[in-house]
């Protein structure tokens, strides 16, 4: 048992480290789509002639602010699908950790009996606990890589038609991550994943 308790210990701090690259891949990209935005809301201005005072008399001026601010743009959607496909890595790597963490109680010369996993000793949690807590935050992170794959896609789509109130929800949405609930989080690191445990 012993054995396996550390065996969990690499994964756990294997998922934390993951956890830390998701919020530094949610700051970014809450900045890229907040740029994007920007330039999306520009797009209805800088279309209207009128707009242009005195630079209207420059020969192309209205053509070449557009083409300057959908080159920019491109470049920011490139660098989200990057951001998106940085997160969906992430989740590859939480469902592995939690099939190898399945694995590991279950197969080989390792397989534990079911009141084996709930044993308790003391106030650490049972390795029932620790594989279902796991489980619960894996899949509150692929929930939310769905979502934010949406709000992505409805990106692309408003880029046509802008809204500034639906790229204001939009925004609104991706800062509140609402398939990963803090409290919750948090709970489940301090029961699966509290140093003297693992």
């Amino acid at each position: 048992m012993e054995g396996i308790l550390k065996k969990y210990q690499q994964r756990f701090n294997k998922f934390r480290a993951e956890m830390e690259r998701w919020q530094d891949l949610q700051s970014l990209l809450i900045s890229q789509f907040s740029n994007a935005s920007s330039i999306i809301n520009r797009l209805q201005v800088i279309g209207d002639k009128k707009n242009y005072g005195c630079l209207k008399g420059i020969d192309g001026i209205e053509d070449a602010v557009l083409q300057k601010q959908l080159e920019s743009l491109e470049t920011i959607l490139l660098s989200i699908k990057k951001t998106m496909e940085d997160f969906h890595s992430i989740v590859l790597t939480l469902e592995k950790m939690v099939r190898d963490s399945r694995q590991l109680v279950q197969g080989g010369s390792h397989q534990l009996s079911t009141k084996q996993l709930q044993q308790r000793v003391g106030l650490k949690p049972s390795l029932s606990d620790c594989l279902d807590g796991l489980a619960i935050l894996q899949e509150m992170h692929s929930s939310e890589y769905l979502l934010k794959t949406s709000v992505v896609s409805a990106l692309l789509n408003i880029a046509l038609k802008p809204s500034s109130k639906d790229l204001g929800a939009l925004h609104q949405l991706l800062v509140d991550q609402p398939n990963i609930p803090r409290d919750e989080v948090q709970l489940i690191f301090d029961i699966v994943f509290a140093e003297d445990i693992c």
